[in-house]
């Protein structure tokens, strides 16, 4: 599990490659990745943006902005949760995502919390000697 705890935001994710939606021949891989937002502060915030950064293995870089997460903007009381799952496809068997989020306090503070960088890999593919 990855970590990272901004203005007592913490975000954990726990990401696991999908061998079912992927086709490596095709040079498909799948990745979901669960991350839960937690509120350990002491004024409640809503989640308004996410902005990510996906890099696969050859280095080439997305970046993927927009309006809340799985198409919901949580506002979150002190001491509350936000779980959702979504996931990422790529071209190579591995990569990695780093992100962050812009809050909003109730006061009309804006400001952003850190999505950990987490490491998207494949199981290793066997290789024949001969």
């Amino acid at each position: 599990m990855y970590r990272a705890v901004t203005h007592q935001i913490e975000v954990t994710v726990e990401p696991a490659f999908m061998p079912e939606r992927s086709i490596p021949d095709k040079g498909q891989y799948f990745w979901s990745y669960t991350i839960v937002i937690t509120n350990t502060g002491g004024e409640t915030v809503q989640l308004r943006t996410r902005h990510w950064v996906i890099t696969d293995a050859t280095g080439h870089r997305q970046e993927v902005r927009g309006p809340g997460v799985v198409g919901e903007q949580p506002v979150l009381a002190p001491g509350e949760r936000f779980e959702y799952t979504s996931g990422v496809p790529l071209p190579t068997s591995s990569g990695f995502m780093s992100g962050r989020y812009q809050m909003v306090t109730e006061s009309g503070e804006q400001f952003e919390i850190d999505v950990p960088a987490f490491s998207l890999d494949s199981p290793s593919e066997k290789r024949v000697l001969n």
